[in-house]
């Protein structure tokens, strides 16, 4: 069972922008954020099952994502309610922020 999970008034600011401040932990937000619920191993699969732990585990422990069993794997989902709750606008901000970056990545790219 996972129990790193913070009560919602444990969530603390540093805490929530130090774990997003990660490209990879940012990217999987987004998804999070679009997507809902996602099992943990087809979220970044070029990237080594331990440095994925990491990730899932600086995300779960800041207050970002809920980490649950099922089966064989574990499903992340993003504590969206949490997060407005403590930081109201804020995962919005992140996110509009993520997604104008990465058009303008992509706009550069293209070019």
């Amino acid at each position: 069972m996972i129990t790193q999970h913070p009560d919602r008034d444990q969530i603390r600011l540093e805490n929530v922008l130090s774990a997003l401040g990660n490209p990879m932990r940012l990217q999987v937000v987004r998804v999070l954020a679009a997507e809902g619920e996602r099992a943990c191993g087809g979220l970044l699969p070029e990237m080594s099952r331990s440095t994925l732990t990491h990730h899932w585990r600086v995300l779960r422990d800041s207050g970002v994502i809920w980490q649950r069993p099922s089966g064989r794997e574990n499903l992340l989902s993003l504590r969206r309610e949490d997060l407005d709750a403590r930081f109201p606008g804020l995962l919005d901000a992140l996110l509009a922020a993520a997604e104008a970056n990465a058009a303008t990545e992509k706009s550069d790219s293209a070019s």
